[in-house]
């Protein structure tokens, strides 16, 4: 029989123990708020489903949750942005190669890749791209010209990249004989008879005439130029010359003339008589109608200018000073310079620099 003091005890250690295990148990956990929104601590982030993201930069939720931006394209303030990645850079629409002007990011065309820019785009100053290099030419109407070109349709205008790459820009003169460069190839011919001699310096081309001894003719050198002008119209030629020799002249003969009119092969009266002769010291109209006193022969370049204008009126200047004028001068378009004469002793010797046809 078990004694009530038995049953006691043993009550209280099922109690102690009750209130042992009791103390070991791990605490409810309290359940979110349903009613309570989620919101995202960092100012500038939107909540997108439980993920905190900015949308003006993330590319997945561009402008607004789940607004995807397209495949290698960029969020930027909220909008999608085509870009390039050339190189391993992220390159902006339109941004132009640094190390190439004639080529600039597409990402329509090529977004890994730089694209070549439209022929006759500007470049550098006073360049244009042409097949995907920038180089100083001119673009004009759809046809690329070199510097210097001149204008087709119109000669007293050119290529000048350094003032306009689209447009034809004025020019002073029309070069018609460059010295120092082969006179044929700039469509000049020639009319000879021995003894002469045509020879080259740096910036001229040097015409010599002689006579043999006893003999009855002597040499001829003429160097002429067809179509040099319009002789329909007023005209301004320039001739940079030195006159080295010049033996005296015969009437409608000169060893040293320049003809602003010439009909081949040796010139008709006309040209002859209204040829300009150049002495030794004299310059004039080689029919003797005038002439005027002029150092030619002084071991000087000189300019000598012939103009013509509407009521065919020439003059000639020399160094800007008018010398000799004539009325109703007749203009063929072709023009000679040099040694027009086979008459014996009548010879010269001159260098030619340039000669031009200026421009209006």
């Amino acid at each position: 029989m078990i004694s009530l003091r038995s049953s006691a005890l043993r009550c209280i250690l099922v109690l102690g123990f009750v209130a042992a295990c009791g103390d070991n148990s791990t605490p409810p956990i309290d359940k979110p708020d349903a009613s309570v929104p989620l919101k995202c601590d960092t100012v500038g982030e939107t909540l997108c489903g439980d993920t905190c993201v900015s949308t003006a930069t993330d590319p997945q939720h561009c402008g607004g949750c789940d607004t995807a931006c397209a495949t290698g394209d960029i969020c930027e303030g909220a909008v999608c942005v085509a870009v390039c990645r050339i190189g391993g850079q992220v390159v902006s629409d339109g941004v132009v190669n640094t190390a190439n002007a004639c080529e600039q990011c597409v990402p329509a065309l090529s977004s890994t890749t730089w694209t070549q820019r439209a022929d006759g785009t500007s470049c550098n100053a006073g360049q244009v791209c042409s097949a995907g290099a920038c180089s100083p030419q001119c673009f004009i109407d759809g046809t690329f010209y070199a510097a210097g070109a001149p204008n087709p349709a119109n000669a007293c205008e050119t290529c000048a990249p350094a003032t306009s790459t689209s447009t034809w820009s004025p020019r002073a003169s029309v070069p018609l004989l460059v010295g120092g460069t082969d006179i044929t190839a700039q469509g000049w011919t020639t009319v000879t008879q021995a003894p002469n001699t045509l020879t080259y310096g740096t910036d001229h081309v040097r015409l010599e005439t002689s006579t043999n001894t006893g003999a009855r003719t002597s040499g001829q050198l003429l160097i002429t130029r067809a179509n040099a002008f319009d002789a329909t119209k007023p005209v301004k030629l320039r001739v940079t010359m030195q006159v080295e020799l010049a033996n005296t002249h015969n009437s409608l003969d000169s060893g040293a003339a320049i003809l602003g009119s010439f009909t081949p092969p040796f010139g008709n009266s006309t040209d002859r008589s209204q040829m300009i002769y150049l002495d030794n010291a004299a310059i004039g109209w080689a029919d003797d109608t005038q002439s005027a006193a002029f150092p030619v022969t002084d071991g000087a370049y000189h300019v000598y200018e012939l103009a013509l204008d509407a009521a065919k009126v020439a003059t000639v200047s020399i160094d800007g000073v008018a010398k000799l004028t004539r009325n109703n001068f007749t203009a063929t378009g072709t023009i000679a310079i040099g040694d027009q004469t086979n008459d014996p002793n009548v010879d010269g010797a001159v260098r030619i620099k340039s000669v031009e046809r200026l421009c209006p």
